[in-house]
Protein backbone atom coordinates (compact mmCIF):
# COMPACT_ATOMS: atom_id res chain seq x y z
CA UNK A 1 0.00 0.00 0.00
CA UNK A 2 2.71 2.49 0.99
CA UNK A 3 4.71 1.73 -2.13
CA UNK A 4 1.70 2.66 -4.28
CA UNK A 5 0.93 5.80 -2.29
CA UNK A 6 4.45 7.18 -2.42
CA UNK A 7 5.34 6.02 -5.90
CA UNK A 8 7.92 3.38 -5.10
CA UNK A 9 8.16 1.10 -8.10
CA UNK A 10 8.41 -2.68 -7.82
CA UNK A 11 11.80 -4.18 -8.49
CA UNK A 12 12.46 -5.39 -12.01
CA UNK A 13 13.52 -8.95 -12.72
CA UNK A 14 17.30 -9.22 -12.59
CA UNK A 15 17.71 -6.08 -10.45
CA UNK A 16 18.27 -7.90 -7.18
CA UNK A 17 21.39 -6.76 -5.39
CA UNK A 18 24.64 -8.50 -6.30
CA UNK A 19 26.24 -10.96 -3.89
CA UNK A 20 29.97 -10.26 -4.04
CA UNK A 21 32.25 -13.01 -2.66
CA UNK A 22 29.25 -14.04 -0.53
CA UNK A 23 28.92 -10.48 0.85
CA UNK A 24 25.59 -8.68 0.61
CA UNK A 25 23.15 -6.63 2.66
CA UNK A 26 21.99 -8.44 5.80
CA UNK A 27 25.06 -10.64 6.16
CA UNK A 28 28.08 -10.47 8.47
CA UNK A 29 31.63 -10.14 7.18
CA UNK A 30 34.52 -11.45 9.27
CA UNK A 31 37.88 -9.80 8.62
CA UNK A 32 41.22 -11.41 9.43
CA UNK A 33 42.61 -9.09 12.16
CA UNK A 34 46.15 -9.54 10.83
CA UNK A 35 45.06 -7.74 7.67
CA UNK A 36 45.35 -4.43 9.50
CA UNK A 37 46.79 -5.10 12.97
CA UNK A 38 50.14 -6.18 11.54
CA UNK A 39 50.97 -2.52 10.95
CA UNK A 40 50.72 -1.71 14.66
CA UNK A 41 50.59 1.87 15.88
CA UNK A 42 51.80 3.24 12.54
CA UNK A 43 48.33 2.64 11.14
CA UNK A 44 45.90 5.49 11.89
CA UNK A 45 42.98 3.58 10.34
CA UNK A 46 40.33 3.80 13.13
CA UNK A 47 39.08 0.22 13.10
CA UNK A 48 38.54 -1.83 16.26
CA UNK A 49 36.61 -4.96 15.32
CA UNK A 50 36.85 -8.16 13.31
CA UNK A 51 33.20 -8.42 12.17
CA UNK A 52 30.98 -6.16 10.08
CA UNK A 53 27.18 -6.36 10.07
CA UNK A 54 26.04 -5.05 6.69
CA UNK A 55 22.96 -2.79 6.90
CA UNK A 56 23.15 -0.97 3.54
CA UNK A 57 24.60 -1.66 0.10
CA UNK A 58 25.72 0.69 -2.64
CA UNK A 59 26.47 0.21 -6.32
CA UNK A 60 28.48 2.48 -8.60
CA UNK A 61 28.56 2.03 -12.38
CA UNK A 62 31.84 3.53 -13.58
CA UNK A 63 30.55 3.56 -17.18
CA UNK A 64 33.81 2.05 -18.40
CA UNK A 65 32.98 -1.60 -17.79
CA UNK A 66 33.77 -1.46 -14.07
CA UNK A 67 31.58 -1.45 -10.96
CA UNK A 68 32.14 -0.52 -7.33
CA UNK A 69 30.21 -2.51 -4.73
CA UNK A 70 29.98 -0.91 -1.28
CA UNK A 71 28.69 -2.49 1.92
CA UNK A 72 28.04 -0.36 5.02
CA UNK A 73 27.68 -0.94 8.75
CA UNK A 74 25.41 1.22 10.91
CA UNK A 75 28.42 3.37 11.88
CA UNK A 76 29.57 3.86 8.27
CA UNK A 77 32.43 1.39 8.09
CA UNK A 78 32.66 0.68 4.35
CA UNK A 79 33.67 -2.65 2.82
CA UNK A 80 34.33 -2.03 -0.87
CA UNK A 81 34.91 -4.37 -3.80
CA UNK A 82 35.69 -3.36 -7.38
CA UNK A 83 34.70 -5.75 -10.13
CA UNK A 84 34.60 -5.93 -13.92
CA UNK A 85 30.93 -6.95 -13.88
CA UNK A 86 27.72 -5.79 -12.20
CA UNK A 87 27.22 -9.17 -10.51
CA UNK A 88 30.55 -8.90 -8.69
CA UNK A 89 31.89 -12.22 -9.92
CA UNK A 90 35.17 -10.82 -11.30
CA UNK A 91 36.56 -8.91 -8.30
CA UNK A 92 39.83 -7.06 -8.86
CA UNK A 93 40.22 -5.02 -5.66
CA UNK A 94 38.91 -5.09 -2.08
CA UNK A 95 39.35 -2.35 0.53
CA UNK A 96 38.07 -1.56 4.01
CA UNK A 97 37.45 2.09 4.96
CA UNK A 98 36.48 3.78 8.22
CA UNK A 99 35.34 7.41 8.68
CA UNK A 100 37.97 9.85 9.93
CA UNK A 101 36.22 13.21 9.63
CA UNK A 102 33.03 14.80 8.27
CA UNK A 103 32.49 18.51 7.67
CA UNK A 104 29.45 20.42 6.51
CA UNK A 105 30.13 23.66 4.61
CA UNK A 106 28.50 26.76 6.05
CA UNK A 107 28.75 28.65 2.75
CA UNK A 108 29.06 27.91 -0.95
CA UNK A 109 32.55 29.43 -0.94
CA UNK A 110 33.96 26.45 0.97
CA UNK A 111 33.19 23.94 -1.74
CA UNK A 112 35.66 25.11 -4.44
CA UNK A 113 38.46 25.17 -1.85
CA UNK A 114 37.69 21.57 -0.82
CA UNK A 115 37.57 20.39 -4.43
CA UNK A 116 40.90 22.11 -5.05
CA UNK A 117 42.39 19.98 -2.26
CA UNK A 118 41.11 16.86 -4.03
CA UNK A 119 43.02 17.86 -7.18
CA UNK A 120 46.35 18.34 -5.45
CA UNK A 121 49.35 16.02 -5.57
CA UNK A 122 49.24 15.52 -1.78
CA UNK A 123 46.59 15.70 0.92
CA UNK A 124 46.69 16.24 4.66
CA UNK A 125 44.27 17.28 7.39
CA UNK A 126 44.35 17.97 11.12
CA UNK A 127 45.82 15.00 12.97
CA UNK A 128 47.04 13.31 9.78
CA UNK A 129 50.42 13.07 8.03
CA UNK A 130 50.84 13.75 4.33
CA UNK A 131 49.30 11.35 1.80
CA UNK A 132 50.22 11.23 -1.89
CA UNK A 133 47.75 10.99 -4.73
CA UNK A 134 47.19 7.33 -5.56
CA UNK A 135 44.86 7.61 -8.55
CA UNK A 136 46.50 8.83 -11.79
CA UNK A 137 49.97 9.06 -10.21
CA UNK A 138 51.83 12.05 -8.79
CA UNK A 139 53.24 13.50 -12.01
CA UNK A 140 50.69 16.28 -12.60
CA UNK A 141 50.50 19.06 -10.04
CA UNK A 142 46.69 18.90 -10.33
CA UNK A 143 44.38 16.08 -11.41
CA UNK A 144 40.61 16.19 -11.77
CA UNK A 145 38.86 13.95 -9.22
CA UNK A 146 36.61 11.03 -10.12
CA UNK A 147 32.86 11.70 -10.15
CA UNK A 148 29.96 9.25 -10.01
CA UNK A 149 26.48 8.55 -8.63
CA UNK A 150 26.17 5.87 -5.98
CA UNK A 151 22.84 4.04 -5.74
CA UNK A 152 22.12 2.98 -2.16
CA UNK A 153 19.83 0.21 -0.96
CA UNK A 154 18.40 -0.48 2.50
CA UNK A 155 16.96 -3.89 1.57
CA UNK A 156 17.47 -6.56 -1.05
CA UNK A 157 14.52 -5.85 -3.36
CA UNK A 158 16.74 -4.10 -5.89
CA UNK A 159 14.90 -0.77 -5.55
CA UNK A 160 17.16 2.25 -5.15
CA UNK A 161 16.36 4.01 -1.86
CA UNK A 162 18.61 7.04 -2.41
CA UNK A 163 21.34 8.33 -4.69
CA UNK A 164 24.44 10.34 -3.76
CA UNK A 165 26.69 12.23 -6.18
CA UNK A 166 30.36 12.01 -5.22
CA UNK A 167 33.53 13.77 -6.30
CA UNK A 168 36.51 11.95 -4.83
CA UNK A 169 40.22 11.22 -4.94
CA UNK A 170 42.25 8.40 -3.44
CA UNK A 171 45.53 9.15 -1.65
CA UNK A 172 47.93 6.83 0.20
CA UNK A 173 51.08 6.72 2.34
CA UNK A 174 53.67 4.02 2.86
CA UNK A 175 53.87 2.16 6.16
CA UNK A 176 56.82 0.25 7.65
CA UNK A 177 57.17 -3.29 6.36
CA UNK A 178 56.62 -4.93 3.00
CA UNK A 179 53.84 -3.49 0.83
CA UNK A 180 52.26 -1.65 3.74
CA UNK A 181 50.04 1.26 2.68
CA UNK A 182 47.32 3.25 4.36
CA UNK A 183 44.66 4.71 2.06
CA UNK A 184 42.85 8.03 2.35
CA UNK A 185 39.64 8.63 0.41
CA UNK A 186 38.61 12.30 0.26
CA UNK A 187 35.05 12.94 -0.93
CA UNK A 188 32.75 15.81 -1.82
CA UNK A 189 29.30 14.26 -1.27
CA UNK A 190 25.91 15.66 -2.33
CA UNK A 191 22.56 13.95 -1.91
CA UNK A 192 19.50 14.47 -4.10
CA UNK A 193 18.21 17.16 -1.71
CA UNK A 194 21.35 19.22 -2.37
CA UNK A 195 22.89 18.64 1.07
CA UNK A 196 26.69 18.65 0.89
CA UNK A 197 29.36 17.17 3.15
CA UNK A 198 33.13 16.76 2.99
CA UNK A 199 34.29 13.28 4.02
CA UNK A 200 37.68 11.78 4.86
CA UNK A 201 37.96 8.00 5.19
CA UNK A 202 41.06 5.96 6.03
CA UNK A 203 41.48 2.41 4.85
CA UNK A 204 43.56 -0.62 3.97
CA UNK A 205 43.56 -3.00 1.02
CA UNK A 206 42.46 -6.59 1.68
CA UNK A 207 43.45 -9.81 -0.02
CA UNK A 208 40.59 -12.08 -1.08
CA UNK A 209 41.56 -14.57 1.62
CA UNK A 210 41.48 -12.00 4.43
CA UNK A 211 37.69 -11.92 4.84
CA UNK A 212 34.72 -14.26 4.74
CA UNK A 213 30.94 -13.94 4.89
Amino acid sequence: MFDRLFGRKPALDGNALPVVRNVTLGRTVTVDPLAWRRFGSELLFPFDRDTLVIVAQGLVDLNEGGFVHRFYTDDDIMFQAVSNDRDGQDVTDVTLFAPWDSAYPSSAAERPAWKSRLKARTFTAEGLPEYSRSWFGPEASEQDPVTFWEELHDDRDGIVDRRIFQTCMLFSRDLPGDDGRELLLAIDMENEAGEVSFEIMLGVALELGEFRA
